[in-house]
């Protein structure tokens, strides 16, 4: 596979067959949002967006990008290209990873697809690392929102593979970043909007139980930081709560920020700067950057 690429290729995700999917035809649309810039909606083809650091200012280390949107849209600018643009000028070579969106028209399993395409997009990074001059030992992923979700999913559920893997290529991220996550999915805290795009309106506690990232941590999970505001009214400030709980009780390095206000998806507030910036020094501390 030649991988070489400059800034903002974008590659297929899978060589030949998407896994798991319905022939059907692509009906992807992308459209103007006034307060998010633009959504992407009805992904049934899986793409990987490089963004690639100035020449000679590559750390090694690498970051997939999953935007949020509920399981419904992505947010691919605000939420993929904006944010990998400003890891590229730290020196962070970026992927934003443009996921399957859940639906029983373009897919056999749903519940699985999102995953199928984060664990494949660790293993497209992972194997071709040297091309992109990327440290195999530093790809991490990073979620907003249900794309938060997704990534905490990657980071819990990698010895489970639901990807061809011949290789026996490690799926598992090395970090985490995840920005006002869904993680879990009870009815307690869960977003069941997210939940319900993903599992279907009526899932069984079983598939719940597996799906509540907060109850899947162990001591294998990858060290994370996680960002939410107090004021998020869509995504309870517990999701990000309970799996830095959890990362707790299994000894796994854990740094947590809440933001007293700011809404959900930090629109007004916190600034970019600002909660990127927190994540930025976290990933200093890990050396990492």
């Amino acid at each position: 596979m030649g991988l070489y690429c400059k800034a903002q290729q974008v590659i297929p995700l899978y060589p030949d067959k998407i896994p798991n999917s319905r022939s059907v035809t692509n009906e992807e649309l992308r459209t103007a949002n006034g307060d998010v810039d633009s959504l992407t909606s009805n992904v049934s083809i899986p793409t990987l967006s490089v963004f690639l650091p100035p020449k000679g200012l590559a750390n090694g280390t690498a970051v997939i990008i999953c935007p949020g949107g509920g399981y419904h849209v992505l947010l691919t600018k605000r939420e993929g290209s904006d944010a990998a643009r400003a890891f590229a000028k730290m020196g962070v070579t970026a992927f934003v990873l443009k996921y399957r969106l859940p639906n029983d028209k373009t897919m056999l399993d749903k519940s699985i697809g999102p995953l199928q395409d984060a664990q494949q997009a660790i293993k497209i990074v992972r194997q071709n690392a040297k091309e992109w001059n990327v440290d195999p030992n530093k790809i991490g992923i990073l979620g907003f929102s249900a794309g938060g979700h997704l990534a905490a999913t990657a980071g819990t559920h990698f010895k489970n593979p639901v990807v061809e893997n011949e290789k026996g290529t490690s799926l598992r991220p090395d970090f985490m970043l995840l920005i006002n996550p869904v993680i879990s999915f009870t009815n307690k805290i869960g977003h069941i909007g997210s939940r319900d795009n993903l599992l279907g309106p009526s899932p069984t506690e079983e598939k719940i139980k597996l799906y509540s990232n907060e109850l899947q941590v162990t001591a294998e999970t990858p060290p994370s930081i996680l960002i939410h505001s107090d004021a998020d009214q869509v995504v309870p400030v517990a999701n990000s709560m309970e799996f830095y709980r959890g990362l707790k009780e299994n000894k796994v390095s854990g740094e947590l920020h809440i933001y007293a206000k700011g809404e959900h998806g930090f629109l007004t507030a916190p600034s970019f700067d600002e909660w990127f910036g927190r994540c930025i020094f976290w990933m200093k501390s890990m050396s990492l950057i």
